[in-house]
């Protein structure tokens, strides 16, 4: 069996007015994440893990942020073509782990929901799919709620 493992990233400033979507799920909040899509950090630091442990590039590579088909788009369904191109190179996703940084809201309790979404694209089981949260107790950009980010390492194999 081939291994390969990939690493992603995704930051997105906070803003009023727009609704905050975060693992394919909508958690309550008075701001938003602003971008082109729908602007879930936590779903584009997958596709880019996903992409980069192929060498397929990343996710601007794929899903423009210039093109106006993407405009608001759900970050599940650019979930669902990343995957698509990992299983067309004859790979599946064996685990994922991840941490989203950001100061509030509180996200543990809908940890569960996250997963068993990423798990439904990624086609494994939710315990494959670890999804952390931490503060930067106060510091930076994400210590200020200014924005958040969200890191990904997956882990790919091809079968014999």
């Amino acid at each position: 069996m081939a291994y390969r493992i990939g690493f992603g990233t995704d930051y997105h400033q906070l803003v009023t007015g727009r609704k905050l979507w975060l693992g394919g799920i909508e958690i309550p909040h008075s701001k938003g994440a602003h971008g082109h899509s729908d602007a879930d950090v936590l779903l584009h630091a997958i596709c880019d893990a996903l992409l980069g442990a192929l060498n397929l590039g990343d996710i601007g590579v794929h899903f423009p942020d210039t093109d106006p088909d993407l405009k608001d788009i759900d970050s599940k369904i650019l979930l669902e073509k990343t995957i698509k191109l990992i299983h067309e190179k004859g790979y599946q996703v064996v685990n994922l782990d991840s941490m989203v940084s950001l100061e509030k809201p509180k996200i543990m309790s809908f940890v569960p929901q996250m997963q068993s979404v990423i798990a439904r694209i990624l086609f494994v089981g939710p315990d494959d799919i670890s999804i952390k949260a931490t503060t930067t107790e106060k510091l930076g950009f994400v210590g200020r709620e200014e924005g958040l980010m969200a890191q990904a390492v997956v882990l790919l194999r091809k079968p014999d």
